[in-house]
């Protein structure tokens, strides 16, 4: 008799959840856009009950923003929010960095640079920009991952769908890709050397120039 392992079936305002979400990362529901469930459920043609369940993880996130009077508002980035949530962002990825150098094996990485280079695989074929942004977040999980401190990677993880949000607004932009991938090889060169004070002070460079982009973006676009 064959074992057969099955696969539990996704919930259904998860799956929900998950199509909201990148219809949000793809501005199908745009920035500012009022919404609730009973337009989403019409819309997507389900019942209200997932809508609900996943519009409130999606609150949970930050990604929707509650309102009284509509139920909900698609998330709209300020300068001020985005610089709240870099200050966090680099002072948790500043001590990845530096607890990476510290109890990162050559092995992990190994890892860390095969990622890199399918990054910028990606870019030389002109990948999707969605796949090209996958590997943006890949490498700086893998930070995460390797720092070998639980606590850190589940902040770093809280934030994980905001700062999606962000590296898709990141990626607008004249050679975004490969200015983003150029400052990740530098950090990994640095990694590599296991040059602690050099890779903390480029991965705060870098996420300072992310910041940057990001807070233009938003003032050309109020």
């Amino acid at each position: 008799m064959t074992n057969t392992k099955l696969e539990k079936p996704i919930p259904y305002f998860l799956q929900f959840y998950n199509h909201l979400k990148n219809m949000i990362y793809r501005g199908e529901l745009a920035p500012g856009e009022k919404i609730n469930e009973t337009q989403l459920a019409k819309r997507l043609g389900v019942s209200r009950s997932p809508i609900r369940e996943a519009m409130r993880l999606l609150e949970k996130d930050g990604l929707l923003q509650p309102d009284e009077k509509t139920g909900s508002v698609v998330c709209q980035l300020t300068a001020t929010d985005a610089e709240q949530l870099y200050k966090i962002r680099i002072a948790l990825e500043s001590l990845a960095v530096e607890m990476c150098i510290e109890h990162a094996s050559d092995a992990d990485l190994d890892h860390i640079g095969e990622e890199l280079a399918l990054a910028e695989k990606a870019i030389a074929e002109n990948k999707p920009q969605e796949a090209i942004i996958d590997c943006n977040q890949t490498f700086h999980q893998l930070l995460a991952k390797y720092s070998y401190n639980p606590y850190l990677k589940k902040q770093l993880e809280s934030l994980d769908v905001l700062i999606y949000y962000c590296r898709v607004i990141n990626m607008k932009g004249e050679n975004r890709a490969s200015v983003i991938e150029a400052e990740h090889r530098r950090i990994y060169e640095a990694l590599r050397e296991r040059q602690r004070e050099k890779a903390i002070e480029l991965i705060v460079k870098h996420l300072t120039h992310d910041l940057e982009h990001l807070k233009t973006w938003i003032d050309g676009n109020r």
